[in-house]
């Protein structure tokens, strides 16, 4: 049986439409808006809420990611910190070889360590983040590991256990290698579990300023300084990949996060980083029409101990779909009525169909918000008798 619904909650009182319509998170269900020119060879534009892809271009294929892999060395060291293996006053030993291959010797991105220097762990995170230094990344590395080499390998098992399938590291540091390559996909999906796994440690990455053994430097990113709400994330460039950049921004409490790669200057890069997300910020919305546990519907019970069950949602149900389509927005709920007794609490006994203009449709489960038990013998034949009869089966 499919219905056609209409607003049944106070938070869709608002809408013009007179329908319902319900998200979750948009992968498959993405918005279907014709994209976005963009003169990036690689972009990918998402919603951090729900994971709503708004822009694709060549987002799966693997590129030269250059300091912006150091997102993943980052990563690996708040996973240690999370799970207390260091802290952020653990002393790390700076080697000759991270003196040598990333500090200023090199003529590289560097935080200007010493050999044989003790640096405290919050500095060297400092040092990735806002000064992208290749030394501080090679001293986590070898703190964390035993070699730049192995921490490499591990960071591309970790890399494939949270998600990542298209990156592969050589390094530590996106210093230029055949086997170091990720996917602007990856760079979004790596730049979102730091912001969610890591709300406090995040706020370093808004800093535009750090002084290390006297010498400050500036945060790379041209977002801190152009547009509003931007709070990350890495910049990165060499000859063979171009100028890139992992931004993210929040604005009225929704967050996008932003990737693209391959321009050829550093204006390419903040101007275009800019417009995509001024396009991805005024062209899409987010739109919460339940909350876990809230009621969306009922369906009637054949042979229960009560007539009807109410249907629920299993999640939040906030999803992201272009502006111009939320008047048009409409749901259906699909359920075989009447649904048969017993039900347990929990189990999925309905689907939530939504459809709108620009978007793929969208599938979403409705639960049963209460167990209902099955009439005894003498119950079941009265409802049957009483359904045979009048057509009703209480």
């Amino acid at each position: 049986m499919i219905r056609l619904m209409t607003p049944i909650s106070p938070i869709l009182s608002g809408l013009r439409s007179g329908v319902i319509a319900f998200g979750l998170i948009l992968v498959a269900g993405s918005p279907a808006m014709a994209a976005v020119a963009t003169k990036a060879p690689h972009a990918f534009l998402m919603d951090a809420q729900t994971g709503a892809v708004l822009l694709d271009k060549e987002g799966d294929a693997p590129m030269a990611p250059a300091s912006m892999s150091k997102l993943m060395t980052v990563f690996m060291l708040l996973e240690a910190l999370k799970e207390g293996r260091v802290s952020l006053d653990s002393m790390f030993s700076v080697s000759e070889y991270a003196w040598q291959h990333g500090g200023a010797a090199s003529g590289s991105s560097t935080m200007f360590l010493k050999p044989h220097e003790q640096v405290k762990v919050e500095d060297l995170l400092r040092g990735i983040i806002i000064q992208s230094g290749n030394d501080a990344c090679i001293v986590v590395a070898e703190n964390l590991g035993v070699t730049e080499a192995e921490f490499a390998q591990k960071m591309t098992k970790r890399a494939r256990e949270i998600g990542l399938t298209d990156s592969t590291f050589a390094n530590a540091t996106g210093w230029p290698s055949p086997e170091q390559k990720m996917s602007a996909r990856d760079l979004a999906r790596l730049a979102r579990e730091l912001i969610t796994r890591f709300p406090t440690f995040y706020e370093v990455f808004s800093e535009k300023q750090f002084v290390h053994n006297g010498i400050k430097q500036g945060n790379r990113n041209p977002l801190l300084y152009r547009f509003p709400g931007a709070d990350g994330l890495k910049t990165g460039h060499t000859d063979e990949s171009g100028y890139g950049l992992v931004g993210s921004a929040k604005v009225n409490d929704r967050r996008l996060i932003l990737v693209v790669n391959g321009l050829a200057t550093n204006k390419d890069r903040s101007e275009e980083s800019e417009r995509l997300l001024n396009w991805g910020f005024s062209e899409f919305t987010n739109v919460t029409l339940f909350k876990r546990g809230e009621t969306v519907d009922s369906a009637e019970v054949w042979l229960g101990a009560k007539t009807t069950v109410s249907l629920q949602a299993p999640d939040d149900m906030t999803f992201t779909m272009p502006r111009a389509a939320r008047r048009d927005m409409k749901v259906s709920v699909v359920v075989d009525q009447p649904v048969a007794a017993p039900i347990k609490a929990g189990q999925k006994v309905a689907t939530l169909k939504v459809s709108a203009p620009g978007m793929d449709p969208i599938e979403r489960p409705l639960l049963a918000a209460e167990s209902i038990d099955r009439l005894g013998f003498t119950g079941r034949i009265v409802a049957a008798a009483k359904y045979l009869f009048w057509g009703y089966s209480r």
